[in-house]
């Protein structure tokens, strides 16, 4: 997700500004291109506030004018290497056609938002967020709902490689319980977006209190979970369909799992090895019949 030419103020402001203003700084921060191509009342139509909320915001931000802003995003838009962090505007959607449309912009979409995880913005957070996790004593993966998927998948992907990453899943209502005696040398890799489950919240606090360094996959840099993470990687995932996609979350955990291995060096190739030759001596994956 490309950042904005004010994204540094918005965020440094943002926990001070009143909720109305908070809203309208989150549609700017979260959609930098539509800043500089749409007029004031369709963004604040699409940010769901008032198009004076839209003027106060850029006041607050020192400028006289919400031209001045999108003024400062219509330069940035036409300077190279521009993203708008993946968002495809083309509908191939149509009818009779027995679903193939949908299927290519649904695909479409995906892809967009996946590439975008290599641009370089968005790809130092995942350096910053890798390098943390693998330095930690011990490694915790939390989410819950949706982002379950993604918490579980990184989990097991870190058992291949030899480092255990608990799960916290509450399960049996045992979840945070997990967390006691972490503290500042262990590290949660916590996933959240747009609705934010409650659970995960409260649980990264927990964490968080106790010294627990947080690492965020969610959706927005003034996201609940964005504001207390020691480093966020900030991911889209709106979709052509009615559901929040997780398929750039998991992307992203993915890749951090990739740059946690490279880290390991050597090592990291022989325990996957060892691991792949344990998993077979208790016979759990399955083989065609002789």
């Amino acid at each position: 997700m490309e950042k904005g030419p004010l994204t540094e103020q918005l965020v440094e402001r943002f926990e001070a500004m009143p909720p109305q203003l908070q809203i309208a700084a989150r549609f700017v921060l979260d959609h930098p291109q539509d800043v500089a191509l749409m007029s004031m009342r369709e963004q604040a139509h699409q940010a769901g506030v008032s198009h004076t909320t839209m003027m106060r915001l850029a006041r607050w931000l020192g400028l006289d004018r919400y031209e001045d802003m999108r003024s400062l995003y219509a330069k940035a838009l036409r300077a190279p290497g521009f993203s708008s962090g993946g968002s495809v505007g083309l509908d191939r959607r149509g009818e009779g056609d027995g679903g193939h449309a949908t299927a290519g912009v649904v695909a479409d979409t995906l892809a967009a938002q996946i590439a975008s995880l290599g641009e370089y913005g968005t790809a130092m957070q995942l350096i910053a967020a890798a390098e943390v996790l693998a330095g930690c004593r011990s490694l915790f993966s939390l989410g819950f709902r949706s982002e379950h998927a993604v918490a579980h998948h990184f989990s097991y992907t870190m058992s291949q490689l030899g480092k255990r990453a608990v799960l916290l899943d509450a399960a049996g209502g045992l979840g945070i319980d997990l967390l006691r005696g972490a503290g500042p040398a262990d590290a949660v890799l916590a996933v959240s977006v747009a609705p934010y489950c409650r659970m995960t919240i409260e649980t990264a606090r927990q964490a968080a209190r106790q010294g627990v360094a947080v690492v965020a996959i969610t959706d927005s840099s003034v996201s609940p979970l964005a504001r207390m993470a020691n480093e966020s990687v900030l991911v889209t995932c709106g979709s052509q369909s009615f559901f929040t996609s997780m398929a750039p979350a998991l992307a992203a955990a993915e890749i951090l799992a990739a740059l946690i291995a490279a880290r390991s060096g050597a090592t990291t190739d022989q325990t996957a090895k060892d691991v792949e030759r344990e998993l077979e001596a208790l016979d759990v994956f399955w083989k065609p019949p002789r």
